[in-house]
């Protein structure tokens, strides 16, 4: 199946080729690290790389010196809520629920990508939100086309749009009080359909719905079933007859059967698991995204400070524990995994990398862990043509880093560290040594009002 993305083509840029050069490379397609390489662009494109010896730079040329740093692909977060009421940028999410505009909230999506492209995440699949106003997956698709026609620097981005039951996880992620306006929830496998339709026709990139209940929300198990077979086979049929991809929240063994089933392109969240379930999962072409960052303590903590119930509280503790063993065993079974996070409440946008360093800590190289957040990610959101690794014919999505990740993965969680952060050839942030000091976001946490008017 091709898979058909929101994106305006630009020109190929003119001039001469232009050239990187640094102290290593990491190779996430051959699961090395090349000393002393040369990367090699031209327009939006890599064209060469390799070592020095093998890529000359001719006398005059451009170079982009990054002497000392680690050259490595554009990092990828396959599983976040951009447009969500952020620990960063409100006191008390309840109340922003209820008090913050549909176009504030938008300018806030904008914002909270931003913090994420400036610390090297030059893709994000943002897997969509629903509101009291109705769906956001409007607001969310101007987004990603402002940034792709560059009247707002932002990384690239692919959406989701909610299509689920009443009474689901993702409905019950607004207060069951709450007023919906709009068509929010669908109820039996035609309605499903129109409702994937919607949204598809407003632009979304990815088809998002739910099987089971989540961790997040108030008085619901995760263990509820949430939709019929019968319907999400609908929705994922609807996603794949448009050549979209159809992303699946499973939380039980028995909702990932009811997405293996349907055909899912994508299972979200690990959490529960049995090992006949993580068989079939590993023996499919089916990708899953952990989003284990958004299960830790100081997770979990943000949570509690912004007014999360004890009920809420009690529950994402309780499942911690499972969360990461049902990590250890996916991956133990080979079960094919690309990097998510789920950061949208909690914890802080732009601090997606620390997800590969809990990846680490429950058994993988550091070389997979960044595989999950490059040619892994490309491949689950099926743009491993273009984007995941540093190839030539690909676009030129590159990131050097003041250290090796491969040796120590957490040194991709300091901003200090994210030295250049290039997009298809365009340098967006460059925090060399002498370089030009920019960034895409010039403030730090606090710097910012809060503004859910307490």
């Amino acid at each position: 199946m091709s898979t058909t993305y929101q994106k305006f083509e630009q020109p190929e840029a003119a001039g001469p080729a232009r050239y990187v050069k640094g102290a290593r490379l990491v190779d996430v397609i051959g699961g090395k690290v090349i000393s002393d390489p040369v990367v090699k662009i031209e327009g939006r494109k890599f064209t060469a790389l390799g070592s020095a010896r093998d890529v000359l730079i001719p006398q005059g040329a451009e170079v982009i010196d990054c002497s000392g740093l680690t050259l490595m692909p554009g990092l990828i977060d396959c599983h976040l809520h951009t447009m969500m009421f952020n620990c960063l940028t409100f006191h008390n999410y309840r109340v922003a629920q209820w008090e913050i505009t549909p176009e504030l909230q938008q300018m806030y999506g904008v914002f909270h990508a931003q913090l994420c492209f400036d610390m090297g995440f030059t893709t994000l699949r943002d897997l969509g939100l629903a509101s009291s106003r109705g769906l956001m997956t409007a607001h969310l698709c101007a987004v990603r086309d402002a940034i792709n026609a560059g009247i707002i620097e932002g990384p690239r981005m692919l959406i989701g749009g909610f299509t689920s039951i009443t009474g689901s996880h993702l409905d019950l992620i607004n207060p069951r009080a709450m007023q919906r306006l709009g068509f929010q929830t669908a109820d039996g496998p035609w309605e499903l359909r129109k409702l994937a339709r919607q949204n598809m026709l407003v632009g979304c990139d990815v088809v998002k719905t739910c099987a089971t209940g989540g961790g997040g929300t108030d008085k619901e198990e995760p263990d509820i079933r949430n939709m019929t077979q019968e319907e999400i086979d609908a929705i994922v049929d609807e996603a794949h007859a448009f050549h979209k991809i159809a992303a699946v929240h499973c939380f039980t063994p028995n909702g990932q059967k009811m997405a293996l089933q349907a055909g899912a392109d994508t299972i979200e969240h690990m959490v529960f698991s049995d090992q006949e379930t993580a068989d079939s999962i590993a023996a499919s072409n089916v990708w899953m995204t952990p989003t284990l960052l958004h299960r830790t303590d100081h997770a979990i903590e943000m949570r509690r400070l912004q007014g999360t119930s004890m009920f809420v509280i009690n529950k994402m503790k309780s499942i911690q524990d499972s969360c990461f063993n049902t990590f250890q065993r996916m991956h133990k079974t080979g079960v094919k995994i690309a990097m998510g996070t789920d950061m949208g409440f909690d914890p802080e946008m732009g601090t997606n990398a620390k997800e590969l360093g809990i990846y680490v800590d429950l058994g993988m190289s550091t070389m997979e862990a960044l595989q999950t957040a490059t040619i892994n990610g490309a491949r689950a959101i099926r743009m491993e043509k273009d984007i995941g690794s540093i190839e030539a014919g690909k676009l030129a999505d590159l990131i050097a880093v003041k250290g090796d990740p491969t040796v120590d993965i957490r040194c991709l969680t300091e901003k200090k560290n994210i030295q250049i952060v290039m997009k298809e050839g365009r340098v967006f942030a460059d925090r060399r040594e002498g370089g030009s000091g920019k960034n895409v976001v010039s403030v730090s946490p606090g710097d910012w009002k809060k503004v859910d008017y307490l």
